[in-house]
């Protein structure tokens, strides 16, 4: 090959390569995650219960928050009983909204103003299951961690206790349940000893060979009166040393 033919071809190889850069640095970008980006959900069972939230936090009075979706909302219903006896003594809110993801949750405590005007001594969050079918386990750990740092960020003095996400679908073989144990393992990092105290209390729902019981979850995703029962016993140590 001459040298002239030899430059031609390097020219239109390094031409080809130019072009091609931008698609080939793109291969190893990662999409961007939903789940850690601000959300406002504009259904209107969901916007009426952020702005009795907001309504709420400027009475200001309260000592522990729990924060969350359907699950934690259902202390208002199956749980209510069990709410009045375990913590109404404690002056708790509970900040729960059915259907809420990470998203959704970062979104009312950062543009939707609902921490402003409460100074809890701990928040109980559990949030992520609306997530599973949408997102990774990576992705949901990286929605759970965004919640954390802005609470740590706004409230400096709340401790957190984050609890595991709870186990859903009746088999322990079910396509959640690794899924969960996943990301659990991942946010469970979150835990530094001082502000976040991680907690998973998942097994306690279970039977002995990892199913669910309708007795405890009767949609094997809701909590029944017994179900609210097991998470109460389950975090009162650890809420009791947090509000110390």
């Amino acid at each position: 090959m001459s040298q002239l033919r030899r430059f031609v071809v390097l020219v239109i190889g390094f031409s080809v390569l130019s072009s091609a850069a931008p698609f080939i640095r793109g291969t190893d970008d990662k999409p961007q995650n939903a789940a850690v980006k601000p959300n406002q959900r504009k259904d209107k069972g969901a916007v009426q219960r952020h702005e009795a939230f907001v309504e709420r936090a400027k009475k200001g009075d309260v000592d522990v928050l729990f924060l969350g979706d359907s699950i934690t909302q259902g202390w208002e219903g199956a749980g209510k009983e069990v709410w009045s006896k375990e913590f109404g003594q404690l002056k708790p809110a509970n900040f729960g909204i059915g259907g809420d993801r990470t998203e959704h949750v970062l979104w009312r405590i950062t543009e939707g103003k609902e921490l402003e005007g409460i100074h809890p001594k701990a928040i109980v969050l559990m949030i992520g299951t609306n997530n599973m079918g949408s997102n990774s386990a990576e992705q949901i750990a990286e929605g759970v961690t965004a919640i954390i740092k802005e609470l740590n960020h706004r409230l400096p003095h709340t401790k957190v206790l984050l609890l595991g996400i709870f186990p859903r679908s009746p088999k322990a073989t079910d396509t959640f349940r690794a899924k969960i144990k996943d990301c659990n393992e991942r946010i469970a990092k979150l835990d530094e000893g001082k502000l976040v105290r991680y907690l998973d209390i998942g097994g306690k729902f279970l039977e002995s060979d990892g199913s669910l019981s309708k007795n405890i979850m009767p949609d094997y995703l809701h909590l029944s009166q017994k179900g609210y029962q097991i998470w109460a016993d389950a975090i009162k140590e650890d809420l009791g040393k947090l509000l110390k």
